[in-house]
């Protein structure tokens, strides 16, 4: 993991998008534990709190669950929930940017279609 201590996402954000990037590229696997808040504030020289809040985002959204006594895991399930939250953060982050500009550009969806295949198939 690597933090932007001067950016402009908090760190809890950055914890959390870490966090979430590593089960998503199954470093951490479902029903597996992440390293504890203590660790991972060590690790990186940060108030464990802040750490907890980014955890607890991840808790909220259910891909974390606290296991009381022992510490958190990544709940069965989150790498789908993951991935449907990535996909409809990029729907809308770029699809419908990207076929707004088409139409403004007159582009047929015959031709869209056409250009996004030839890019698909690249």
């Amino acid at each position: 993991m690597k933090l932007d201590y001067n950016g402009s996402v908090p760190l809890f954000k950055q914890i959390a998008n870490q966090l979430e990037n590593e089960i998503f590229n199954e470093t951490f696997k479902e029903n597996e534990q992440v390293p504890s808040t203590t660790e991972i504030s060590q690790l990186y020289q940060i108030n464990p709190a802040t750490v907890l809040k980014g955890m607890n985002l991840l808790v909220e959204q259910k891909i974390l669950e606290k296991r009381r006594g022992i510490g958190m895991f990544v709940t069965s399930g989150a790498l789908a929930l993951i991935e449907a939250k990535r996909r409809n953060e990029f729907l809308a982050q770029h699809v419908e940017r990207f076929v707004k500009e088409a139409k403004a550009l007159h582009i047929s969806y015959e031709e869209l279609i056409v250009l996004i295949k030839g890019g698909y198939d690249r």
